[in-house]
């Protein structure tokens, strides 16, 4: 045997297949329950885009939308040579699961098979080998009919538990299937169980092996690898995790794993993860937790300003999982922890160039906003950078504090306290909102001096694209003293970021 042959069958048996079940199990999430053209869609960006091995598209005599669903994608996948990468799961029931699937169009069958001896006789109500010959009679009418079949084995992991005898019994006794799924059906195993029982049953039986995991402990993937180091050849995922309660093995964090911590090979396209991810979230309107790995939006984020210094000087807090491989994109999260790192990445993507004195200004006042909202996004710098930059008056009046007041009841209210040129003055006001509340306030302080205020011609209100409601608010007014000037706030709350703007006008023109 040559060297070149060694090396492709070393291949072939380190290649692991992955069959995605979005749209069988994963359509088990509660609340989600997809359209036949967004099976299709989904389907499509699966088979054609993510490159999975296979897709479990529809459980057989669900409705007639899953009929139709089927049909549409089995017909589409002929089309593109891809018929037998479509699979669909089937029951128990000798002819009528087999002709439903036949009739539309598909030509693999999953059948479910009862894997616990106590789901055959307090379910089932039957003796385990009357089960066996019904699964025999739906094996042997399917094949007639070029149907392909594979056996899951339900709840085999409390089967091998609690009845392993049962379990070897109806493998000694199937006969004519292609591959038997290993199916943690509530979740149950641990890693070190998943090793024990998947390297028993392949060691034992010729057959070619799936493991299909839940995810009730938050053990899915480190099922899923254990399962693969035991010898199982294919695995099953959802995209986002979804799934019958807490879900099953998500596709992008196992790829990942197996990728980084095997030395097994998956032919999934890792840079559509990430696309794919938010395809199958808009379409099923299940929202991808932020912290959710690789796929999820803080995945990439470093918020520690210490962080954002050590990759300025080498990439130090980089790990295998680049933004660059699933889709993503390295981010840079600004608030009360940034540092100037973190302002110099972000001002990079931007393309803003700042000296040093200006960066210490912006990073100022992203910390002084940050401790209020939380964080600063990339969206809210070039606001906060226009507002520093054009910081040059001198604040000869400085607010010391303001409390605003809104009720349903009552009109609203201010109560404020300037120092102006190191002299501290009080005032209180009603008004028709906060804000007229404040300069009415300010007025009275203004008319004690004897100073008059200009008058306001107009008020504009910006934030950031995205309408987030925790957004940056600008505040741009335009007053009037025989010419004409604007000033400007900004602010995570619109009428906190008004009162900025109108303490700039007050340090303006020679006020007070």
């Amino acid at each position: 045997m040559t060297k070149g042959i060694d090396k492709e069958l070393y291949k072939m048996a380190k290649k692991i297949q992955i069959m995605d079940t979005t749209l069988r199990d994963g359509e088990q999430t509660i609340g989600v329950a997809f359209t036949v053209e967004e099976k299709l869609t989904i389907a499509k960006s699966l088979l054609m885009e993510a490159k999975v091995d296979a897709v479990e598209v529809a459980s057989a005599r669900v409705s007639e939308g899953e009929f139709e669903a089927v049909k549409e994608i089995c017909k589409w996948a002929k089309s593109k040579n891809m018929l037998d990468k479509i699979e669909v799961l089937g029951f128990v029931d000798k002819e009528k699961s087999v002709d439903w699937i036949d009739n539309a169009g598909c030509k693999v069958m999953n059948l479910l098979c009862k894997a616990s001896l106590n789901h055959v006789t307090n379910q089932l109500k039957k003796k385990p080998e009357d089960h066996i010959k019904d699964i025999n009679d739906t094996i042997q009418y399917a094949r007639k009919g070029g149907i392909i079949v594979n056996i899951y084995l339900e709840d085999v992991s409390n089967g091998l538990l609690d009845s392993k005898e049962y379990v070897l019994f109806l493998l000694n006794n199937i006969r004519g299937i292609e591959r038997v799924m290993i199916a943690d059906t509530l979740g149950i195993w641990s890693p070190e169980q998943t090793s024990q029982f998947c390297k028993l049953l392949v060691e034992k039986y010729n057959y070619r092996f799936d493991f299909h995991g839940h995810n009730d402990y938050g053990l899915a993937v480190a099922n899923t690898l254990a399962a693969i180091n035991a010898g199982v050849s294919r695995i099953h995922t959802t995209v986002n995790g979804l799934g019958e309660r807490t879900g099953n093995c998500a596709l992008a964090n196992v790829v990942a794993a197996v990728n980084d911590h095997t030395d097994f090979m998956i032919s999934v396209a890792e840079n559509k993860l990430n696309s794919l991810s938010r395809l199958v979230e808009s379409i099923s309107g299940i929202r991808v937790l932020p912290n959710t790995p690789i796929v999820g939006e803080n995945v990439y984020t470093q918020c520690c300003g210490v962080h954002a210094d050590g990759d300025k000087k080498g990439n130090l807090y980089f790990n295998k999982i680049m933004p660059e491989r699933f889709g993503g994109q390295r981010i840079y999260a600004l608030g009360k922890t940034s540092g100037k790192a973190s302002i110099e990445k972000n001002l990079e993507v931007l393309g803003i160039e700042l000296d040093d004195d200006a960066k210490k200004k912006v990073l100022q006042r992203v910390v002084e906003i940050g401790d209020k909202k939380g964080t600063v996004t990339l969206s809210d710098l070039p606001y906060i950078v226009s507002d520093v930059l054009g910081e040059s008056v001198k604040h000869s009046v400085k607010l010391v504090d303001f409390s605003l007041k809104l009720g349903s009841r009552e009109k609203p209210s201010a109560n404020i306290k300037l120092e102006i040129k190191g002299k501290i003055y009080e005032e209180s006001s009603i008004g028709d909102g906060q804000y007229d509340a404040f300069m009415g306030a300010v007025k009275k302080i203004y008319s004690r001096l004897g100073k008059t205020l200009p008058r306001l011609v107009d008020y504009s209100v910006r934030i950031p694209p995205g309408g987030k409601t925790d957004a940056l608010v600008e505040t741009v007014i335009t007053w009037q003293n025989g010419g004409t000037f604007k000033t400007k706030g900004i602010d995570s709350d619109q009428t906190t970021a008004a009162i900025k703007a109108t303490l700039n006008m007050l340090n303006r023109n020679g006020f007070p």
